[in-house]
């Protein structure tokens, strides 16, 4: 198992900055990509920004230019840097790591608590 401890979410004003952090325990070795996804109200959930052990990043459109996604492996912690943040940015947001389960490759999708990010004048 995966355990997933997100912190860094609040309240920043339009075109203000936020850092998420989100920090794994458990089975990290299983671990082959780390990432973000949001969900607001009354909406599905999205990706925001994942990144492999190698080091592929991939940013939702909407995002991309505005957030950057990070790892310090040595800390099995996962970054997000949100920039430039606007209303429309206001979700709860979700740490998620996709562990390999085995040998065949298929995976599972572990999930933070969220952290609440409100982006308001």
């Amino acid at each position: 198992q995966v355990q997933l401890v997100e912190t860094g979410g609040g309240l920043v004003q339009p075109g203000g900055s936020l850092r998420l952090s989100c920090q794994a325990s458990g089975r990290i070795s299983s671990i082959n990509t780390m990432g973000w996804y949001r969900q607001a109200p009354g909406m599905q959930r999205e990706l925001v920004a994942t990144q492999t052990n190698g080091g592929t990043t991939n940013y939702a459109g909407s995002v991309r230019g505005r957030f950057a996604i990070s790892r310090d492996n040595a800390r099995n912690t996962v970054y997000l840097q949100m920039n430039s943040l606007k209303t429309e940015d206001t979700a709860v947001y979700y740490c998620n790591a996709v562990a390999v389960v085995n040998i065949e490759g298929a995976t599972v999708h572990h999930w933070g608590q969220g952290t609440q990010v409100t982006v308001s004048s």
